[in-house]
């Protein structure tokens, strides 16, 4: 099916000041992500920023850049910003892949659009199992449980689903059996006009709480459709150490 990719990419980042642009294995960090969306079956991959730089090195090495506004609390409004500027029609889909994902490979990004064929589904995304109890408990990983059809019914920064005859008597040493515990992993397809309904909704009181924009969403009733990722999908870039493995990763031997 087609599909266009938006790659958000801000310059401001508290722990990575300029993280776009952070050079590995020779290029920017923002070229790695590009070219491994193009890998992807993409019909268009378009980096949205809001800074000039960023634009200006994005369109030297080939890129379709859409210049955004510095004022955009998240990365889905973004997108929606986008879809607005490109007066992209109603049932496009679009999978937005972070920016400061180098290593993201182009199956999971057809997976999501293969997610999107049904026209009825208008938001979409991915999930890898929990694999250890501290990942279970890190309130930074988000959990998130479904039905039998693969929709979601929530996610949540706590340990869900709460196996209550192990979890009462505190943090256990393994993973109960018998329990699918599934960890969000933050890319997602949408539709144009569910980014165009969204921007118009208030901020939901279990998004607040939970700090997950997909509960606004939720809140609203959009059913949102989730896989287990094809491949597993290597951590992006949020610190020095993410920073540094990227790098031996990608530079050559």
């Amino acid at each position: 099916m087609s599909f266009i990719v938006v790659i958000p990419s801000r310059f401001a980042s508290t722990r990575l000041p300029g993280k776009p642009l952070l050079d590995i294995a020779g290029i920017p960090m923002i070229q790695h992500v590009w070219l491994q969306a193009l890998k992807s079956d993409a019909s268009e991959v378009i980096i949205a920023t809001d800074n000039a730089e960023i634009e200006k090195i994005a369109i030297g090495f080939g890129a379709t850049v859409c210049m955004t506004s510095t004022s955009h609390e998240s990365g889905t409004d973004r997108l929606q910003e986008v879809v607005q500027k490109m007066a992209l029609p109603d049932d496009q889909v679009i999978i937005n892949v972070q920016g400061d994902e180098p290593l993201i490979p182009p199956a999971v990004i057809n997976q999501l659009a293969v997610l999107m064929q049904d026209e009825k589904q208008d938001m979409a995304t991915l999930c890898e199992a929990v694999d250890s109890v501290d990942q279970l408990f890190d309130a930074n990983v988000v959990k998130l449980v479904t039905d039998e059809q693969g929709q979601a019914l929530y996610f949540s920064r706590a340990p869900i689903p709460w196996v209550r005859d192990v979890f009462a008597e505190g943090k256990p040493d393994v993973l109960p059996s018998g329990v699918a515990f599934k960890r969000h992993i933050g890319i997602y397809g949408y539709r144009a006009k569910l980014l165009n309904q969204f921007v118009q909704w208030p901020v939901a009181p279990l998004e607040a709480a939970e700090k997950l924009e997909q509960l606004r969403a939720m809140a609203n009733g959009v059913s949102i459709a989730v896989d287990e990722a094809c491949e597993t999908i290597p951590g992006g870039v949020d610190t020095e150490a993410d920073l540094a493995l990227v790098r031996a990763i990608l530079t050559p031997a």
